[in-house]
């Protein structure tokens, strides 16, 4: 039997971004991945990311491992399908962060399911805050006639 790959996924938004805290878990003698691409691309659509599919497409890969599950998408719906297209080819999909892992002894673990639901959903609520409180301070900033916009 053929022993299925380990991979290190990790993505940055820019170059002039670290890695530094995402390598600090990564499991001996897993291959790792980067893209360095916004979290707004779908998982499946980054150079890395499609070449990780590939081999879960192909049954080459079990277990995937992320330093927090924010590295697989910026929104809800594509972690989501993201997670679960990788369980629905065997993957165990690990997060270091989180915690947690999303098959137990070959079997989706339902907790993680749930766990993964949850984080996505918050960290998708954190983002609109975010930008909401943006667009507050431009306005803001307009109103005193300060805002500039670079260009």
């Amino acid at each position: 039997m053929h022993m299925k790959e380990s991979i290190h996924y990790i993505r940055v938004s820019t170059d002039g971004q670290n890695t530094e805290r995402q390598k600090e878990s990564i499991i001996f003698g897993a291959m790792v991945m980067e893209d360095k691409v916004s979290g707004s691309i779908e998982f499946e659509n980054r150079t890395k990311g499609a070449e990780v599919m590939s081999m879960a497409k192909a049954g080459k890969l079990g277990e995937l491992h992320v330093h927090s599950i924010d590295r697989l998408g910026r929104n809800t719906i594509d972690i989501l399908n993201t997670i679960k297209q990788l369980t629905e080819y065997g993957v165990n999909v690990i997060a270091k962060k989180e915690g947690l892992q999303t098959m137990v002894d070959g079997k989706e673990n339902p907790i993680a399911k749930m766990m993964v639901g949850i984080l996505a959903t918050l960290a998708e609520f954190e983002l609109t805050r975010i930008k909401e409180r943006q667009a507050e301070g431009i306005a803001k900033a307009k109103e005193r006639g300060i805002y500039k916009v670079n260009g």
